[in-house]
């Protein structure tokens, strides 16, 4: 147990939109946020889109990222817009190894709010929340070889090419592909 956690800030803000722990009830947003990008995420989230097959699921999935929050396994986010309070996105730490410590980053935005610069103002206040509150050195994230969009945000973010994974993750088609591995530290964050 990570003592210093135990009042770690539950949401953050930017200038657009509110990152805030996922709390009871929120699963319904998160049912429809992914059925409405259901398309979209099919490639990149197909384990999250299995979890989440139904409101209940969903609603379950929320309480068990909240669950972990409490554990100190995993940090898992909503986006809400501040204009219409209405859930746009998800982002989340997880795979922390506390002895490095580090964590792996994974996030996606609805496709109505993609383009728009607000995948950066939350991919900023995490990284620096992970940093300064929950005192990582490294960030990881993975993304397939041919999502430009990811890898430009995470190299807007700091972020550098570490190196590929072959044959690293399976397609919802069952297409086996490769993925590109970059990583942010602690140390080269705090030179920006």
């Amino acid at each position: 147990m990570q003592l210093h956690l135990l009042s770690v800030d539950t949401a953050l803000l930017t200038k657009r939109v509110v990152v805030r722990r996922f709390r009871e009830n929120d699963g319904e947003q998160l049912y429809d946020l992914l059925q409405d990008n259901r398309v979209y995420l099919e490639d990149a989230f197909p384990s999250t889109l299995n979890e989440n097959s139904s409101k209940e699921k969903s609603e379950w999935y929320v309480r068990v990222r909240f669950a972990k929050w409490l554990l100190q396994e995993e940090y898992c986010f909503g986006v809400w817009d501040n204009d219409s309070a209405k859930l746009i996105g998800f982002i989340r730490l997880f795979r922390i190894d506390w002895h490095i410590p580090k964590s792996e980053v994974g996030f996606f935005i609805d496709r109505d709010f993609s383009s728009k610069g607000i995948m950066t103002e939350v991919l900023s206040v995490i990284i620096r929340f992970a940093f300064t509150q929950l005192k990582l050195e490294k960030i990881s994230l993975r993304t397939a070889m041919d999502n430009y969009a990811s890898q430009r945000l995470a190299r807007k973010c700091g972020f550098r090419r570490e190196g590929d994974l072959r044959a690293d993750f399976k397609k919802t088609s069952g297409e086996i592909i490769d993925v590109m591995v970059l990583g942010l530290t602690k140390a080269e964050w705090e030179k920006v």
